[in-house]
């Protein structure tokens, strides 16, 4: 392995100054100077402060709204790799990184519940349009809000994810009824509330919010079960998503909804997901199949969609990280190496998806944990960097592995990417 990169361009690739993290910083900075530049301007001084406190609390709620909408996370990634490969390489290495956003969603999110709460004081000490009733709802949108920065916390998030889903769904929707009545009652007449810039806003983050749920469907699925380890669920009801998207799957719409990759086959309709025993909702879905299933919204771009950014690229995969990287395999579109590492592929994966993968990329570096041990990732990713020439690295693995190699070659200064689990 080569030596880390020295000065500041090793501390740039530092994991806590990733991207996700610095638009986290960029937003609230922006707000930072809004205050501060409101205030020497007055804006947020006695009553008339109540209004401006609360135009600044509602555009940041919209951007965390809006960022996190499925049609707005599929523009984002058509624009970022519209860029040709032509474009220097470091370049089109800061485009790939379009998978932070989440980096928006976080800050304009934790930005908005501050300017809210400043709102809710001034409401509190000077009064304002619509009276008590205004105040009061203020104050339970403000509870919503607190309740839903607290459980998207990563230690909060990540032991209780079942929680923080819940909290942010129901509570998000509440919160968003809330902000209508409030809105209503500040304006006074259904004449006014039209008129007002408040409404057109919430009307835009009502559509948002909306749309993935007037396209929820119960749809039929046949789940084969190569192993007790994995079920590969085939669909087949008219819609064949593009390769390396996902698509959200419950057995139950107001509970748990779990994303997948797609796994279209060129020439082939319909599509397959790789559902492995990670948890008490994937080991209950492999052990009791399910003959349908809902799934809401549309097709939306995941992380390897990135690939096209580059000329070369190696894909690192363990167990059923295959599912995300095995669409990119079968379309082709960018010359790819992989390397696989799980137990026993095939009996445990089935031999036609092995088949099916080696037919695709049939230099494909195949670990065999049961037979050869655990594997040093990061100097497999590397190796097949290399010898393959690679522009980039794609690790599709669970969040230690996968920022084990990411991190460890974006700070030896290679082009490296995987999944930030920010949601």
């Amino acid at each position: 392995m080569p030596p880390v990169l020295p000065g500041w361009r090793g501390l740039l690739a530092h994991p806590r100054l990733m991207h996700h993290h610095r638009l986290v910083a960029t937003v609230l900075a922006g707000n930072l100077a809004l205050l501060g530049y409101g205030a020497s301007a007055g804006w947020w001084a006695g009553p008339n402060g109540v209004p401006a406190l609360g135009a600044a609390a509602l555009a940041n709620v919209a951007l965390a709204v809006l960022v996190r909408q499925q049609y707005v996370i599929n523009l984002l990634f058509r624009l970022a790799t519209w860029a040709p490969v032509s474009w220097p390489l470091r370049v089109r290495a800061s485009l790939a990184k379009v998978y932070h956003f989440g980096g928006l969603h976080v800050g304009a999110a934790l930005a908005g519940t501050a300017w809210f709460l400043g709102q809710l004081s001034a409401m509190t000490v000077h009064g304002g349009p619509g009276g008590t009733a205004a105040l009061l709802t203020a104050y339970a949108v403000a509870v919503l809000l607190l309740g839903m920065v607290a459980t998207a916390l990563p230690p909060v998030r990540s032991a209780h994810h079942d929680l923080f889903e819940r909290v942010h769904r129901f509570g998000g929707w509440a919160a968003l009824a809330l902000l209508w009545a409030q809105t209503a009652l500040v304006a006074g007449s259904p004449a006014d509330l039209a008129g007002t810039p408040q409404a057109w806003i919430l009307a835009v983050l009502t559509v948002s919010v909306a749309l993935p749920w007037l396209r929820l469907r119960r749809v039929a699925v046949e789940v084969v079960r190569p192993s007790s380890h994995v079920a590969l669920v085939h669909f087949d009801h008219g819609v064949t998503p593009f390769p390396g998207s996902s698509t959200p799957v419950s057995r139950s719409p107001l509970r748990q909804w779990h994303s997948f990759a797609n796994v279209p086959a060129p020439g082939r309709g319909g599509f397959r997901l790789a559902v492995s025993r990670a948890g008490d909702w994937t080991g209950q879905f492999i052990d009791d199949a399910p003959e349908q299933v809902w799934i809401r919204g549309i097709p939306t771009a995941g992380v390897a969609n990135i690939e096209t950014l580059f000329r070369r690229v190696v894909y690192v995969a363990t167990g059923s990280g295959i599912g995300p990287v095995l669409p990119h395999l079968l379309a082709g579109h960018v010359p790819a190496r992989l390397v696989w590492a799980a137990r026993r592929h095939r009996e445990t994966f089935g031999d036609e998806l092995v088949a099916e993968i080696l037919a695709s990329s049939a230099d494909a570096v195949l670990w065999d944990t049961d037979r050869d041990g655990k594997p040093d990732i990061l100097a497999l990713a590397y190796r097949a960097y290399v010898e393959f020439d690679a522009e980039a690295v794609i690790c599709i693995s669970n969040r230690r592995l996968t920022w084990q190699v990411v991190h460890g070659l974006e700070r030896r200064g290679i082009p490296a990417y995987g999944a930030i689990w920010d949601s």
